[in-house]
C-alpha cells in the first residue's frame, strides 16, 4: 500500500521538483499540496508542467492540513518550517528542504540565519563520508530529516573523501561555484531577473557570509576535520538550474597520486548516484540535468600542491528534491533508488 504524501510549498521551484519526482514514485501517493499566496488555485495553473497531478488544488499551509499523512515534504522559506513541524505527530516522516533543521550548532544558526532555533535533524545526504562510514546509516528509521543546502552538499561530497582518508588538509579549502538562479527560489528578486543575469556572471555571498558555510564545515567535521576552514564563493550564471563546483584543497605532503584517487574511488565506488569520472574527465551541468546524480572529476595540481575537484549536480534534483526523496526511501526501508533516475536530459 502506497504511503500518503503531503507537499508544503508546492507552488515554488523546490516544491515543483519534489512533485515532478514524486509523481513517478511507485510507493508515494501525493494527496495534499499546500501554498501561501497561491492557496485556492489549481496546482496545474501554478505548475503547468505537472500534468499528471492536475486533479490537485493548493490549500493553506497549516499543521492541520499536513497532519494525517505518512510523509510530509516541506519546501518552505527558511524560518517557516520550525514552528509548523512542532505540530506534526512524531510518527509522521517529515523531510524539510529548508535550512531550519540542518545545523547542530545554535551559535552557527544565530550567526548566519537568526531567529528561533529548532534543533538539528538527521542530515539528508546519504553518500556523505563520515568518520564511522556513511551518513545513510543515520537515516535508517528516521522520522525527521533535514534535506541539504544544494551548494553545501555539493561541496561536502566533493571534499569529504579526501578529509576522511587524510590525503588533503582541512584548512585553506577553496570552493567557487557556478549556480543557476532557481536555487534562490521563485519569488521575484531584482538580482535574479533575466535582464540582470543573461550575458553576465554575478557573485554573491562573498567574503565568508554565505549561509551554507557552517553547513559545509559541519559535514567536513563529520568526515574527520577538526577545524575545517573554507573560502566559499557562489556565482550566479545564466542557466536556470545546475551547479558546477570547483573545490580545491592542499595536498598532504608525501601523498601519492594513486592514494588521492583511491580516496574518492573507495568513497563512491558502490554509490548509485555519486560517480567519480575516469581520470582526465570532468563533468558539465548539462550531464546531470533532471537527474539525481552528482558527477565528480578529480585532478592534482602539482605546481601548487593542491587537489582539484569539479562536481556537477542539478540543484533542484540531487541538490534538493532528489536528496529529500532518496533520504525518505532509506528512512522508510524502501529501495534507496526508488523513483529516482541517474539519466539526465540532453541536449
Amino acid at each position: 500500500m502506497a504511503f500518503s504524501v503531503a507537499v508544503a510549498g508546492a507552488s515554488g521551484y523546490a516544491g515543483g521538483e519534489l512533485l515532478r519526482l514524486l509523481a513517478a514514485h511507485p510507493e508515494f501517493d501525493v494527496r495534499t499540496v499546500t501554498a501561501h499566496s497561491n492557496a485556492g488555485q489549481r496546482l496545474i495553473d501554478v505548475q503547468p508542467h505537472l500534468r499528471s497531478l492536475d486533479g490537485l488544488t493548493l490549500v493553506d499551509t497549516t499543521a492541520e492540513t499536513l497532519a494525517g499523512h505518512d510523509v510530509v515534504f516541506l519546501a518552505l522559506p527558511h524560518g517557516a518550517s520550525g514552528a509548523l513541524t512542532a505540530g506534526l505527530p512524531p510518527e509522521t516522516l517529515v523531510v524539510d528542504c529548508g535550512a531550519d533543521h540542518r545545523l547542530e550548532s545554535e551559535a552557527a544558526w544565530t550567526a548566519f540565519y537568526g531567529g528561533d532555533y529548532y534543533g538539528a535533524w538527521a542530515y539528508g545526504v546519504p553518500e556523505l563520508p563520515v568518520a564511522d562510514g556513511k551518513q545513510r546509516t543515520r537515516l535508517v528509521g528516521a522520522r525527521r530529516i533535514a534535506a541539504p543546502g544544494c551548494n553545501a552538499s555539493t561541496v561536502a561530497l566533493a571534499l569529504a573523501p579526501g578529509i576522511r582518508s587524510g590525503v588533503i588538509e582541512p584548512e585553506d579549502l577553496v570552493a567557487v561555484l557556478a549556480v543557476g538562479p532557481s536555487g534562490a527560489g521563485k519569488s521575484l528578486k531584482l538580482p535574479n531577473l533575466a535582464a540582470e543575469i543573461l550575458g553576465s556572471a554575478n557573485p554573491y555571498g562573498v567574503g565568508g557570509v554565505h549561509r551554507h558555510i557552517p553547513e559545509i564545515q559541519q559535514s567536513l567535521a563529520w568526515a574527520g576535520a577538526a577545524k575545517p576552514t573554507i573560502s566559499f564563493t557562489p556565482v550566479i550564471v545564466p542557466m536556470s538550474r545546475g551547479i558546477l563546483c570547483t573545490a580545491t584543497a592542499r595536498l598532504v605532503p608525501g601523498t601519492s597520486d594513486a592514494a588521492v584517487r583511491a580516496a574518492w574511488e573507495s568513497a563512491y565506488a558502490d554509490e548509485p548516484f555519486v560517480h567519480l569520472l575516469p581520470e582526465g574527465r570532468f563533468p558539465r551541468t548539462s550531464d546531470v540535468l533532471g537527474a539525481n546524480t552528482a558527477l565528480i572529476g578529480l585532478a592534482i595540481d602539482h605546481a601548487v600542491g593542491r587537489v582539484v575537484t569539479v562536481t556537477a549536480v542539478d540543484n533542484l534534483a540531487k541538490g534538493t528534491a532528489g536528496a529529500a526523496i532518496q533520504s525518505a526511501n532509506i528512512a522508510l526501508g524502501l529501495p534507496e533508488t526508488l523513483g529516482l533516475s541517474t539519466n539526465g536530459v540532453a541536449p
